[in-house]
């Protein structure tokens, strides 16, 4: 019986991994052939003669936003755009996070309520506000605006996972460590940081994803060329003029997608432990 509950449960797991994959994989498919195949085949049928050439043309050849440079360029405006937002939001989050799980702050409950609801408030509804804010602070059309806007909406999630890690830790180990003359600062450096490598990861994977995918922000506070790569790619897929190269757009998205996937690749085991360890628990 132990053996039957076993093989079910494998087939609905591979069943689940299949229809998550499928789209993926016809991309990668579609991507692979000719445009002749594309047109005179069906959407189900494997390339017969594989080849990058589509590849090749998303990352240097196709025009993109009237310019005939690729995806290439865009790629380096986002990881300009992730690496600072994301170095900020999770630093800032993390000190915010210990500070707040301490108690130690007048109205501390108060100020982590305020920061929480940043993450239930549409970023639609704050972007004409937001527009201001960075005008004002002459960012408007450079990368550092965006770089704004990310960490100022990334740091009530890294805020949350945070304090909820650090109330996790036990009580009677802060004591000890104040007792033994630690301030905050050796406190959290020494002792915290250490122990919250799950929870980075978990914050890395999470932040990494939510930025690079972003494409109302780049759209927004970018100049037209420190755009990210989400935005290139939809001038690309949705130009109006010329043959729609689904090969090529089908390429272009798989390249966009790419780092995300890599990122969690290589950090998914640090990932799961995060999760176990309380990082996104209430």
């Amino acid at each position: 019986m132990m053996r039957y509950n076993r093989v079910i449960l494998y087939l609905l797991l591979a069943g689940a991994a299949l229809a998550m994959l499928s789209p993926i994989l016809l991309m990668l498919s579609t991507s692979l052939k000719t445009m002749d195949e594309i047109r005179n085949g069906s959407l189900f049928d494997l390339p017969h003669a594989p080849s990058f050439a589509a590849w090749g043309k998303a990352w240097v050849g196709r025009c993109t936003a009237g310019e005939c440079d690729g995806m290439g360029g865009y790629f380096a405006n986002s990881i300009a755009i992730v690496l600072p937002s994301l170095f900020l939001s999770i630093a800032v989050g993390s000190i915010t996070g210990y500070a707040l799980s301490l108690r130690q702050v007048r109205y501390a409950d108060f100020l982590f309520a305020a920061i929480l609801i940043g993450l239930f408030i549409p970023p639609q509804v704050t972007l004409y506000p937001m527009i201001i804010l960075v005008r004002t602070l002459g960012l408007f059309g450079t990368t550092g605006g965006v770089i704004l806007a990310h960490v100022v909406w990334g740091l009530a999630f890294t805020t949350l996972m945070f304090r909820n890690f650090f109330r996790s830790v036990p009580a009677d180990l802060i004591k000890a460590v104040r007792v033994d003359g630690a301030g905050f600062w050796s406190s959290y450096w020494y002792i915290m940081l250490p122990m919250s490598l799950p929870v980075f990861a978990v914050a890395v994977i999470l932040q990494f994803t939510y930025t690079w995918n972003d494409f109302l922000f780049g759209l927004t506070f970018a100049a037209r060329d420190s755009q990210p790569v989400t935005v290139a790619l939809n001038n690309l897929v949705g130009s109006q003029f010329g043959e729609q190269e689904y090969n090529v757009n089908m390429a272009a998205t798989m390249l966009t997608a790419l780092p995300t996937v890599l990122v969690y690749l290589c950090s998914g085991r640090l990932f799961v432990r995060g999760i176990a360890a309380g990082a996104v628990k209430g």
